[in-house]
């Protein structure tokens, strides 16, 4: 009897852990948005021609990617992978933070508070860590 009472109590446990897991997965909602590239980025591993574009951000996807597809002149769609998603703080604005190098700007990360995140991106190694400009967005939550 003693057995079964353990067992019960450990898929108790085990149930609650679940479910406190879940409800935490699910404050991440869909990201959706507009920038405008003044100049051509580098973002992660891919060159990115300056113009206007509109992006998505799906948190529930097994893979962690950045959609983005360019509104004007030539059309052109990039998916890129997400080195991290974090919880963005209350003081962050909508932007891109970009790092300046011999080669070009790279992307560093996406700052998007209306929706709760930052999403990080790889940067070279060699990179500096100067910070050269941040590039403002517009985003929502997809709520559906």
């Amino acid at each position: 009897m003693n057995t079964i009472r353990k067992f019960v109590y450990a898929a108790l446990l085990a149930a609650t852990a679940v479910q406190f897991a879940t409800s935490t997965a699910m404050a991440q909602e869909r990201a959706r948005g507009k920038f405008t590239l003044t100049h051509d980025v580098i973002w992660a591993n891919t060159t990115v021609p300056a113009g206007e574009y509109v992006f998505s951000y799906d948190p529930y996807e097994p893979k962690p990617v950045l959609t983005l597809t360019k509104m004007d002149g030539r059309r052109a769609g990039f998916m890129l992978l997400i080195a991290s998603a974090d919880a963005s703080k209350g003081s962050d604005s909508n932007r891109l933070l970009l790092e300046t190098t011999p080669e070009g700007s790279y992307v560093a990360a996406m700052q998007l508070p209306e929706c709760g995140m930052t999403l990080s991106f790889s940067v070279p190694a060699h990179a500096g860590k100067q910070l050269a400009k941040s590039l403002p967005t517009v985003a929502s939550s997809g709520q559906e």
